[in-house]
């Protein structure tokens, strides 16, 4: 399962050298006979390149390197495997299945090969280099993305990455330094950083709840017009409080579907109906007037905002210097206002 921060510090301390490290990603050396494991790594890098180029010459004149090299290289790969890793064309390059699997495989560690490179550098204590972060696609483009100026002037030899996408990135696959999740976190091996608690509200305008009268507890909802984000599955079914741990799901009556939160938000500020939405989002309509706060007392228990990163990466200055800075604008300016959020102490 997810572990905190100190205990991820501990163990990664105690993790094998880096000449273990690397012989558990890459296979026992005293099998391999014909590649010495660091011509291993650099055949990898030149594998990898070439998928990414398209084409060995392409690959070649990137690295730089000679065509010969690059494909003597890759070559060697492919006779060290036993089995075929590229279909060559006169055109591109495609990759078998097995080349599919070593490809995923070797950017991996070629990556975590970066981060060790950087540890014991000279800088180490610089953050520096390309940081690849992924967030919920709203929460990213409404309070991470405005932040991202700020850090960057703090760390100018550092780059951003932000990739907004409303599903569960795989980390490894898509080499993401960092994720941003909302909800109870599945068992895994990454660490997990709890950054706050987030509270999802049911609300509307006041013209809406003019016209159709305040509902006094959840079931009424049956009677209004619902406002429903489809992206989500059982999206027709609002969770309430009912003084159970689980609490209680209620089927809302809904009357306009749409897969962004942003638009629904703007839906209900113009009198279409009821939206539950993440508190932060609709803080300012709160405070304004435009839409009003509804079943207070039935709001579920406040669901966990994580930062999510891998324990291989955690002594990388970067991921450090991105996670200090986003716990300290939490607990200091609360960039989701204070009556959003509930901060981890």
């Amino acid at each position: 399962m997810e572990r905190p921060l100190d205990a991820a510090v501990g163990a990664n301390l105690a993790r094998p050298g880096i000449r273990e490290y690397l012989l558990k990603l890459t296979g026992s050396v005293a099998n391999y006979g014909r590649v010495k494991i660091l011509d291993q790594l650099s055949a990898m890098a030149t594998f990898v390149r070439a998928v990414d180029a398209g084409s060995l010459s392409a690959a070649a004149r990137s690295l730089p390197s000679s065509l010969t090299s690059v494909s003597r290289q890759i070559a060697a790969l492919e006779e060290h495997f036993g089995t075929r890793l590229l279909l060559r064309t006169t055109r591109q390059l495609a990759l078998t299945d097995d080349g599919r699997i070593l490809y995923e495989r070797a950017k991996s560690i070629l990556g975590e090969v970066k981060e060790i490179e950087a540890a014991l550098s000279r800088d180490r204590h610089q953050p520096s280099g390309r940081l690849r972060v992924s967030s919920p696609s709203l929460m990213g483009r409404l309070v991470i993305a405005p932040l991202l100026a700020d850090f960057m002037r703090r760390y100018p030899a550092l780059s951003v990455d932000l990739l907004l996408v409303d599903r569960a990135v795989d980390m490894v696959e898509e080499d993401i330094h960092l994720a941003i999740r909302v909800g109870r976190l599945r068992d895994s091996e990454l660490v997990a950083r709890r950054l706050a608690d987030l509270s999802m509200i049911v609300c509307a305008s006041p013209d809406y709840l003019a016209r159709r009268g305040v509902p006094q507890t959840p079931q009424d909802l049956a009677r209004h017009d619902c406002l429903v984000f489809s992206d989500t599955p059982g999206s027709a079914e609002w969770r309430f409080a009912d003084g159970t741990k689980a609490g209680r799901k209620i089927r809302i009556s809904g009357r306009l579907w749409m897969n962004s939160l942003d638009a629904l938000v703007g839906a209900a500020k113009e009198g279409a109906g009821i939206v539950r939405v993440p508190s932060w989002q609709v803080e300012a309509d709160l405070a304004t007037g435009r839409l009003q706060r509804l079943l207070a007392g039935y709001e579920p228990a406040p669901t966990p905002l994580h930062l999510m990163f891998q324990p291989s990466r955690l002594a990388s200055p970067k991921i450090r210097a991105f996670v200090d800075y986003l716990v300290e604008r939490w607990h200091g300016i609360d960039p989701f206002g204070a009556s959003a959020m509930k901060p981890e102490p």
